[in-house]
């Protein structure tokens, strides 16, 4: 019995625990093969889904550069540098660093907006990808240039400080003349560039900027209307002009115009896309074609404006605007403004990091996701486990002693043959084998049919037969010595019973709960994907785990004391009648009491 109570305390220890949990060669190969560099103690999973339980993409995209967002949730911060210098990205092999850099950091607040170049995006596929970070000795490891491919001309983020003139972030530098007239300090992404009707923002020309005619072109932005009066230029150089009407997004390359449908909503961001391949022109809203029309873009020179224009004044804000002189494919456009926007379907931080030392085991993933509801359940669940473990301990050793203790005495009281005395008085009995025979519960029934036999005796005359009434007397007294016995054993079985039947129910409750919150979350967030819904789910199920656990050896341990303490309750029964009979039979024999054969013997 106590090697099963130490195989299930195993077995436990191994479900807390994720390190035990893992296989040692499975351990190895995740820390080895799989850890990028020893120096970085953490990493948190990033998962690029365009499947269609993600951002459902289809073709290929090539590479892309996607949106990650850190906060408090899915990110420690106190564990990395106040300027995330240490932060390092990894492609999916485990080996390869990706390009990338922050436009947002804020240790105190816990939020951070990081720009990754992933390659080899395709459709329908989910990757993963690793933010690295912990080194505490580690230099700033952002490369904002190379986060860009050579396609891309320009990139401005909008995140200087007041009065400072718009940078772009690649490798061309077509920085602004000016600075933005304003700044939203909370974007769609980070700092967002403010316009009021004046005050654009002008670009001047250069030889990366240079279009021929004919030439292919993608522009890119974020924009979030002030007003849906008049016509609005958000992007303008020479025949190109790109803006809002009346709130409806339109491109206008010359005479030809192309317009959305429907206007945007006043005061929310909108991805507004514009492609042209040399052939035809392509208008995109939130990622989704909305216009498009056919011809070659004519050659496109001098200054570049954004946030407004001749007779276009703008009114509002832009966000995270790309130019790049190649045609972008679709499925990229509309990745891109999924992963950028606010309701994120295609870029997801696990909540739970990884710690070198500790591996990444589901278990340590899912003990990651307990809610707090369910850790009172599991907790209460382990309480249960361990009194029952105490009174399975506790009455193994009762039991067991008692069945010892037993032979010990039958040994004894088989050899006095028809002399019954105490075992007290009995010759030849040492201390020890006294110490051992009081422990017996058949020595403590003896006792009391000598205690009573003699009582009779003193009352009725040495070799006068005892009554019916007085052997029945006699085997009263002793049946209440086995009840008394009985209870011995019994007491405490009672947790077991309720570990047995109230544990998988008590788990079960916690699940349930568990799985409800999980629910709730989702519905309340909007963000209905396997990824935020079976977290929730895996860690509501380790309440029921508890809940087995703490009733499975529960259950093995009752039935097992149970038959022994049936076979002792047997032996009881069975020992009463004999010594009864016994008594009885050596009264009416006329043989001396016990107190009288030691007077004569003395």
């Amino acid at each position: 019995m106590g090697r099963i109570i130490i195989a299930w305390l195993i077995a436990l220890a191994a479900i807390a625990s994720p390190a035990i949990a893992q296989t040692s060669a499975g351990q190895s190969a995740g820390q080895s093969a799989g850890w990028w560099n020893k120096d970085w103690p953490y990493r948190c999973a990033i998962t690029v889904d365009t499947s269609p339980t993600g951002a459902n993409l289809s073709g290929a995209i090539g590479r892309t550069v996607l949106l990650v967002r850190l906060h408090n949730g899915n990110f420690t911060f106190s564990d990395a540098l106040e300027n995330g210098a240490d932060l390092r990205v990894v492609d999916t092999d485990g080996k390869t660093p990706l390009p990338f850099h922050i436009e947002r950091y804020d240790a105190t607040n816990g939020i951070a907006s990081l720009w990754v170049s992933v390659p080899n995006v395709s459709g329908g596929e989910k990757r993963r990808i690793w933010v690295y970070f912990g080194n505490k000795n580690a230099s700033a490891g952002s490369n904002v240039a190379g986060t860009y491919d050579p396609d891309t001309v320009a990139a401005w983020h909008f995140s200087e400080a007041a009065g400072k003139p718009t940078a772009d972030l690649t490798a061309n530098a077509n920085n602004a003349q000016n600075a933005v007239p304003g700044i939203d300090e909370n974007g769609v992404i980070a700092r967002a560039a403010k316009f009021a009707g004046s005050g654009e923002l002008i670009i001047p020309a250069s030889p990366s900027l240079t279009s021929p005619a004919g030439a292919p072109l993608t522009l890119e932005g974020w924009v979030k209307s002030g007003q849906a009066a008049g016509e609005q230029a958000l992007f303008t150089r020479g025949p190109l002009v790109i803006g809002l009407a009346g709130g409806v997004p339109f491109a206008l390359v010359g005479d030809q115009r192309l317009q959305a449908a429907a206007a945007v909503k006043p005061g929310e961001w909108t991805h507004i896309g514009f492609v042209a391949d040399g052939q035809s022109y392509r208008l995109y809203v939130n990622g989704v074609e909305a216009a498009a029309g056919s011809g070659a873009l004519p050659a496109l020179d001098g200054p570049i404006t954004l946030g407004g224009g001749a007779g276009r004044p703008f009114s509002g804000e832009l966000d995270e605007v790309r130019l790049s002189k190649t045609a972008r494919p679709a499925a990229m456009i509309l990745a891109q403004a999924r992963a950028e926007g606010p309701s994120n379907k295609i870029v997801a931080v696990a909540d739970q990091a990884e710690r070198q030392s500790a591996g990444g085991g589901n278990f340590a993933y899912v003990l990651g996701k307990v809610e707090m509801i369910d850790a009172f359940i599991i907790g209460l669940c382990m309480v249960i486990l361990v009194l029952a473990l105490g009174v399975m301990a506790t009455k193994y050793r009762y039991i067991t002693r008692s069945a010892r203790a037993n032979r010990v005495f039958v040994k004894r009281f088989r050899s006095l043959h028809e002399q019954l005395v105490s075992m007290k008085r009995v010759e030849g009995i040492g201390p020890r084998e006294l110490a051992v025979i009081e422990q017996a519960p058949l020595a403590r029934l003896y006792e009391t049919g000598i205690e009573e036999l003699e009582v009779r005796r003193g009352a009725t005359g040495a070799r006068h037969t005892l009554s019916g009434e007085a052997v029945e007397a006699m085997r009263a007294a002793v049946d209440a010595e086995v009840v008394a016995e009985n209870q011995k054993y019994d007491s405490w079985l009672v947790l077991l019973t309720i570990a047995i039947s109230g544990g998988p129910f008590i788990g079960l409750l916690g699940t349930v709960m568990g799985v409800m919150n999980t629910f709730a979350g989702v519905a309340q967030a909007g963000d209905v994907n396997v990824n935020a819904i079976a977290p929730g789910i895996a860690a509501a199920l380790m309440a029921t785990i508890a809940g087995l656990a703490c009733a499975i050896p529960s259950l093995f341990a009752y039935n097992y004391l149970n038959s022994r303490i049936s076979a002792l309750s047997d032996e009881m029964r069975v020992f009463v009648d004999r010594l009864i009979t016994r008594l009885a039979e050596m009264q009416s024999e006329g043989r001396p009491t016990p107190s009288a054969a030691l007077q004569a013997a003395e």
